[in-house]
């Protein structure tokens, strides 16, 4: 066991046989591997051989019990096989800001398990951070006034510019869709043939389960139309008001976010941000309250599977 990089928590594994299943090893080795994702949030399996769907699968059910669906999707993802997917479908040359996997919803899963098929030729790295060092790097009054607030996340289906409403849920039927909005504190609003809004009004912070340190839990920068080319955000505020953008984010009151603060998030990240070179066969086992992660752009073919727990 090693660090990842010079001055993070995050670890590297590496057996002493190479080649050695993960899955043996997890079996031989009693809780040590739960305890790594405890004690530094994010573990590299480098290694040992590589694994297919259905060997990641069997890993993360071995490690966590039972795998969770994607469900109330914000990007595109092909599934796999069973509750393994592709790692999100965005263009290559585009930068997948850092996040917390889910965390613009109020159930999010607890631990990601990455796995590496086919690593880019230039660039596509997952990058990690911190989420209590970039609570903790917040300046005071930014901070406070999302903990206060919370974030809203505003959804705008049916425009053709983002997941439709049947990706985004999984479904054809309205009534399931409307169903699972009053369950899970959503907001919905048809709005005539296939359009629907949602409003969702969620935590900026939580207390890791694992650490009992306070994170920063939350993708106001990511919702945001400002996290978008400055050409694109133009076009779409001079089409869209406000609350009829694809996506957004406010304050949870529904006032809009302020510049500045956006700003002091995004250098927060920007100040933590660690990355390695993806290898084939790679594993990375990420606490999702612990570390959030994002993906560089990149050049060539690129695979990576993910699980979530």
């Amino acid at each position: 066991m090693a660090p990842l990089l010079e001055g993070t928590r995050a670890v590297s594994c590496t057996p002493a046989v190479p080649g050695l299943d993960a899955r043996e090893w997890l079996a031989s080795s009693g809780k040590t591997l739960a305890k790594l994702r405890v004690e530094h949030g994010a573990v590299l399996l480098r290694g040992f051989s590589p694994l297919d769907a259905t060997g990641l699968g069997e890993l993360a059910t071995a490690f966590a019990g039972e795998l969770r669906d994607y469900d109330n999707r914000s990007t595109p993802r092909t599934r796999v096989e069973d509750k393994v997917f592709t790692s999100t479908e965005y263009p290559s040359d585009q930068t997948i800001p850092l996040h917390n996997e889910m965390s613009y919803t109020a159930s999010w899963p607890d631990t990601l398990f990455l796995a590496c098929m086919v690593p880019a030729t230039e660039g596509g790295e997952t990058p990690l951070a911190d989420s209590a060092r970039i609570h903790d790097r917040m300046p005071d009054a930014t901070r406070e006034r999302f903990e206060r607030d919370g974030v809203m996340y505003v959804r705008n289906f049916g425009l053709g510019l983002d997941l439709s409403w049947q990706e985004a849920f999984q479904t054809e039927d309205r009534d399931e869709v409307s169903a699972f909005c009053e369950k899970n504190g959503i907001q919905a609003e048809w709005l005539g043939g296939e359009r629907l809004r949602t409003r969702h009004v969620v935590q900026a912070t939580v207390e890791s389960r694992a650490s009992g340190r306070k994170v920063w839990f939350n993708q106001a920068h990511l919702f945001h139309v400002s996290s978008l080319p400055a050409s694109v955000e133009r076009e779409l505020r001079e089409s869209f008001s406000e609350d009829e953008l694809p996506r957004n984010a406010l304050y949870g009151d529904g006032s809009p976010l302020d510049a500045a603060d956006l700003a002091n998030v995004r250098a927060a990240y920007a100040a933590e941000e660690i990355a390695f070179p993806w290898e084939a066969g790679d594993v990375v086992i990420v606490d999702n309250e612990q570390f959030a992660h994002g993906r560089r752009p990149y050049s060539g073919p690129r695979s990576v599977m993910v699980a979530m727990a």
